[in-house]
C-alpha cells in the first residue's frame, strides 16, 4: 500500500491525520473510542482539532525546540 507524508502544525492537522487513518481502517468513531476506552465525542473533538491548553503548549514547545512532526498516511488503492 502506498503512503503519504505530511507535516504536522497545529491541533487540527492531529484531528486530520487520526480521522483519516480512522476512516482508511474502516473505523467508526465509536469503534475506534470503545477500543481506546473513550467516549466517541473525545474522538470527534479530536479529530476536529478541538486544541486544548495542553494541546497548544505541546505545539509551543516542539516550535520551541525547532522538532517537526509528520505523519505517514496510507493511500486508497486506485
Amino acid at each position: 500500500m502506498a503512503t503519504a507524508r505530511t507535516r504536522i502544525h497545529s491541533p487540527s492537522d492531529i484531528g486530520l491525520v487520526i480521522q483519516q487513518a480512522r476512516l482508511a481502517r474502516g473505523l467508526s468513531q465509536t469503534a475506534l473510542a470503545e477500543q481506546l476506552g473513550l467516549s466517541q465525542r473525545s474522538v470527534s473533538e479530536i479529530e476536529s482539532g478541538r486544541p486544548t491548553i495542553y494541546m497548544r503548549k505541546v505545539f509551543d514547545l516542539l516550535r520551541a525546540t525547532g522538532v517537526e512532526l509528520s505523519a505517514e498516511l496510507p493511500l486508497e488503492d486506485e
